[in-house]
């Protein structure tokens, strides 16, 4: 029965049963029912009341604790709380409400803590309306490979103190902060300029000379495959003429996001949110070109020191030069031959017990 001592207050029906059975079985060996029931430390009003019961056929059951309160609801209340419920639980949606109604309404008068006890009774919940469908993330086109330099997004944030503006690129699947551009204004010199910048910064300007040796501004009706896939939200430089001009003649891809969703953005805002959650003295700087020098040592540090949780725990720049794999192979075998270690370790050194203490 896994009881000791004293028998609680509330036991279950099973534990019951077997009390009455090891009285009876005590009173059948010669010991009194006041006797049998002072060993086992149980009253022996319990016993004859449980013993009352079985003999009505009642069951061994515990009843609900709480008893019947004198000022509880009445059934013809607990009824009205609920048709109240089913006739206004769209308009009002919440218990506290459905309290007042039945008030306002004149038939019934509770407070909102009983109303809530009474729905859960009954098993009734406030249902949300349903939202119309969302419309779903476009997916990335079947030649955008998931490795680096081959999905870039970009976005602007801004920093109220210094007047300015910062458009960041960053490379989707490393996670590399590629390059920035802080100015005054948020344009679309701005957009092709950091792109610029990206692009040489990162060789992939030799390679769009060799894809389009021409200078044709890439079609995207066309089979040939762009260089380079590159995401953003639809900000007005981003959907400018001269933007998607630039990035057609560069044979960039462009993918917007859906208006309202920053999370199709969500790589970059990530970008921002540690950038300015880590170092929010960045929101303080008034001049712009502190703000530019102090943004460098940030990038620097992102991408070289800062472990990103998204990739593994590596840091962007080694993702980017496709070390990410093997450093994260090498943390695993790292703690494979630590646990082995560790074994090895305790066999041979067991600290000595009570069994071989002097």
């Amino acid at each position: 029965m896994g009881l000791s001592g004293r028998v609680p207050r509330r036991i279950d029906a099973a534990t019951k049963h077997a009390l009455l059975g090891l009285v009876d079985g005590a009173v059948d060996g010669g010991w009194t029912n006041r006797a049998a029931c002072r060993y086992l430390e149980v009253s022996p009003r319990r016993v004859e009341r449980w013993r009352g019961r079985l003999a009505s056929g009642a069951t061994l059951d515990n009843l609900a604790p709480g008893g019947n309160p004198v000022h509880g609801l009445t059934p013809a209340e607990e009824a009205e709380i609920v048709a109240v419920f089913d006739e206004w639980a769209d308009i009002d949606r919440s218990h506290r409400k459905i309290a007042h109604r039945g008030s306002w309404l004149g038939r019934f008068w509770a407070d909102p803590s009983t109303v809530r006890r009474v729905l859960e009774r009954n098993d009734l919940r406030f249902r949300r309306p349903k939202r119309e469908g969302r419309s779903k993330r476009r997916p990335w086109p079947d030649w955008a490979e998931e490795k680096p330099n081959r999905i870039w997004i970009y976005d602007t944030t801004h920093w109220t103190k210094a007047g300015a503006a910062t458009t960041v690129i960053s490379d989707v699947i490393s996670r590399k902060w590629v390059a920035d551009i802080t100015s005054a204004d948020e344009t679309s010199v701005e957009v092709q300029a950091v792109f610029h910048r990206a692009l040489i910064a990162e060789g992939l300007d030799e390679l769009i000379e060799a894809a389009n040796p021409e200078g044709t501004a890439w079609d995207p009706e066309s089979d040939d495959t762009p260089v380079l896939l590159v995401m953003s939200d639809n900000g007005p430089q981003m959907t400018s003429g001269s933007t998607k001009e630039f990035m057609a003649l560069a044979w960039l891809a462009t993918h917007y996001g859906r208006p309202g969703t920053p999370t199709d953005q969500a790589w970059i805002e990530s970008l921002f949110g540690h950038l300015k959650g880590e170092h929010p003295h960045l929101e303080s700087i008034e001049d712009i070109d502190v703000l530019r020098a102090e943004l460098e040592i940030r990038r620097t540090q992102y991408n070289e020191v800062r472990l990103h949780a998204g990739i593994g725990y590596v840091t962007p720049d080694q993702e980017h030069r496709g070390e990410g794999q093997a450093i994260r192979a090498a943390r695993k075998q790292g703690l494979t031959d630590a646990r082995h270690r560790r074994i090895a370790y305790h066999q041979n050194n067991q600290p000595r017990g009570p069994r071989n203490a002097d």
